[in-house]
């Protein structure tokens, strides 16, 4: 079965092609960063406007790349949630209007979903059980995976996710949006080991993490800085962005492995933007070393939002007998708050 896909939970319209056997077949990507720039972050309005501008054109780009038509697609899938309301109704409406057009299955999809499974796209992919590092925007989580739609929560964020501590960082140093790229590109200029500042809830004894103390204490170093030399310098900012970084990933790295060690898996999944975080890859590898375990990641491309995930956890749902196929109702919801191990 080919099943076509839509993402458009917060500011990347993307839309895909997967095979049920034959795995993804195409995937086209539009980002929005160069749009919000200017404000430092996504303004939810501008976003829906540019997903109805961008959806169709990049279905046709889509269908045109695998050789197929809307005659050949067997299933629609969507972003349900979580996201900004009105992008997700974007991709929803599109989605289900094909599908009812066409008397096909539509097939809500789970944004975080669709990262955990996507580090199955790659080769080699991880088999079940694993645990799944979930680093997305909002979302910092450590979930078991037993399998398809078989998912217990182990720990979260209890205020910042990472993503939010590396983008908030950013702006605090005037690195502009998308921070988080941006302080890692920075952090490759400075020393980590120049600036101390806290590892929140590193030896907290659970699983969960806290990052909204982190940027507090960049700010106290920040301000510090310049009281003392009347302005902050590039090195300085250089290395806050080094110590930001570290302190970030030790602790994801710190909670994943002891998450290994208590459930006895030997394999980690991490999905979600900041897992194209090269230093956190770095430091993941050296940490399961030690205990002959590894980690698995998305391809680079397939890290940020993008339909080929959402697509391919519907072939995946489709496959372990999750969805009925025998429906294609006019109806729908989105849920912009949608606990994934609900």
């Amino acid at each position: 079965m080919i099943i076509l896909g839509f993402e458009s939970s917060c500011d990347e319209t993307g839309v895909a092609v997967v095979h049920t056997q034959r795995g993804l077949l195409a995937h086209a990507l539009h980002s929005q960063v160069a749009m919000h720039e200017d404000y430092g972050g996504v303004v939810p309005e501008l976003a829906s406007r540019d997903h109805v501008r961008r959806v169709l054109p990049l279905t046709r780009e889509v269908l045109g790349e695998a050789g197929l038509t809307l005659d050949e697609v067997g299933a629609v899938a969507y972003t349900a949630g979580p996201g900004l309301a009105g992008a997700l109704l974007v991709g929803a409406s599109v989605a289900r209007a094909i599908a009812w057009t066409r008397d096909l299955p539509a097939i809500p999809i789970h944004h975080l979903e669709g990262h955990l499974l996507s580090p199955l796209l790659a080769d080699p992919r991880p088999d079940f059980p694993f645990i799944a590092l979930l680093v997305s925007g909002g979302h910092t989580q450590l979930m078991r995976v037993d399998g398809v739609g078989q998912y217990t929560l182990l720990g979260e964020t209890l205020d910042d996710a990472a993503g939010e501590a590396f983008d908030k960082t950013a702006k605090l140093l005037g690195l502009g949006y998308p921070g988080g790229p941006a302080l890692a590109r920075l952090a490759e200029q400075g020393d980590p080991d120049r600036i101390e500042l806290p590892r929140p809830k590193l030896h907290s004894g659970d699983l969960d993490f806290s990052f909204s103390g982190l940027k507090t204490a960049v700010m106290t170093r920040q301000r510090q800085m310049q009281a003392a030399t009347g302005e902050i310098t590039e090195a300085q900012r250089a290395d806050l962005a080094a110590a930001t970084q570290a302190a970030i990933v030790d602790v994801l790295v710190a909670k994943s492995l002891r998450a290994l060690k208590e459930t006895g898996l030997r394999r980690l999944v991490v999905a979600g933007g900041v897992g194209a975080n090269l230093r956190l890859r770095e430091r993941l590898a050296r940490g399961l070393r030690g205990l002959k375990a590894q980690a698995y990641f998305p391809p680079l491309a397939l890290c940020t939002d993008n339909g080929a995930m959402i697509a391919f956890a519907a072939a995946m749902r489709v496959q372990a007998g999750l969805v009925d196929l025998t429906t294609a109702d006019a109806g729908f919801t989105v849920r912009p708050r949608w606990p994934l191990s609900a």
